[in-house]
């Protein structure tokens, strides 16, 4: 059995996706030591394992982490292997320390400072970020089995392509931003169903004839409505935090319209299975040859054992804008409404990181002088 390595480090980010990364810029503007541990074998393959024909609902002007603008025309819509190159780059130019294939299994307080396990090393901390973000286990309806074996059955996040559906109707479970645009690329040449209730959609930024100082102020409102108002700090903020959570996120460039151009037709939530096949609110059942659940996902914060951190009825770790206030060094980023509605996407996390590395900057100066 290999033997566990013992080694201290000031402040271990966990997760090296868009938050880890920016959370790594802000540690590097205050010279603190650290490490970006990452489950992956190349930064952005987060980003390069969705599904081949995706594009990122808002526009490169508005998708890019602090330090770095996103090298391509602001109103250009990035593909998925685009932003995983971005990511790459965005590491090595400013020589972030990520360590990569390195999943971490636990996370425990002993005395004053943390202790991670994560393969064949033992690493204490002073400080932890947890950068994994919400996205961790496919949220499948339970009922999911019940389905006769005849269909196909794959989350969002197996997809790839239509070449992998059998021919034949397709349910798409989830009107969200995945489930409409996976919704649209099948419809081009089969019956497209899509289930789920209507999650409304925000304005779009299609022209690349938009003047620069046009999409400059565009991009201030933008911001300001989306980071600055829209926050757990005000009340509209919060009612729609908890309409987000109930109901899904808006649709982002894509709109009701044009699922109805592509031919996507609109149906009830599905509420069950009968004979094998998918039922609707409405008692309608559908005879189709496949279903992809767009579904979200559930967290998974199980493997940190801390006394400090408490959980809400979801299992979403309750936090003060990503600070833990009972368990002091232990830190949450990139997760849905951290702050704003832009928390969990490359504008907004950067804002939430500039924040916590103040918040440990504070904490070790204050550890300093005691």
């Amino acid at each position: 059995m290999t033997k566990r390595i013992t080694q201290h480090v000031e402040t271990v980010v966990i997760g090296g996706g868009q938050a880890g990364l920016a959370m790594g810029y802000y540690l590097a503007q205050h010279d603190h030591s650290f490490v970006i541990l990452d489950a992956g074998s190349r930064v952005g393959n987060a980003w390069r394992n969705r599904w081949d024909s995706l594009r990122l609902f808002i526009p490169a002007g508005l998708s890019s982490l602090p330090g770095m603008p996103f090298p391509a025309a602001n109103t250009y819509f990035p593909t998925k292997d685009e932003m995983a190159d971005y990511l790459e780059a965005y590491s090595d130019q400013f020589d972030l320390p990520v360590q990569l294939d390195t999943t971490v299994e636990s996370l425990i307080r002993n005395g004053d400072r943390y202790v991670l396990d994560a393969g064949t090393q033992r690493i204490a901390a002073d400080h932890v970020v947890v950068a994994t973000g919400p996205y961790h286990h496919p949220n499948v309806p339970r009922f999911a089995p019940g389905l006769a074996p005849s269909i196909t059955q794959l989350h969002s996040s197996e997809y790839q392509s239509p070449d992998q559906l059998p021919k034949g109707d397709v349910l798409v479970v989830g009107a969200g931003n995945s489930g409409a645009e996976i919704a649209i690329e099948l419809a081009a040449d089969r019956c497209v169903w899509l289930s789920g209730q209507n999650t409304g959609h925000l304005p779009q930024w299609d022209s690349d004839d938009l003047p620069r100082w046009l999409f400059w102020f565009d991009g201030c409102l933008f911001e300001w409505l989306f980071s600055d108002l829209l926050t757990v700090d005000t009340w509209v903020g919060r009612k729609l935090k908890a309409r987000g959570k109930d109901g899904g996120d808006p649709l982002i460039r894509l709109t009701p319209e044009d699922l109805q151009q592509a031919g996507v037709k609109r149906v009830p939530r599905v509420k069950g299975v009968v004979d094998g096949t998918p039922r609707l609110n409405n008692g309608r059942r559908l005879d189709v040859a496949a279903v992809i659940w767009a579904t979200g996902f559930r967290q998974d914060f199980s493997w940190i054992e801390v006394p400090g951190l408490s959980r809400d009825d979801d299992g979403s770790p309750i936090h003060d804008r990503g600070v833990v206030e009972d368990e002091p060094g232990l830190y949450f980023l990139g997760l849905p409404f951290q702050r704003s509605l832009l928390s969990a996407t490359l504008v907004g996390v950067g804002a939430d990181a500039r924040y916590l590395a103040t918040q440990i900057q504070t904490r070790t100066d204050a550890d300093e002088t005691d």
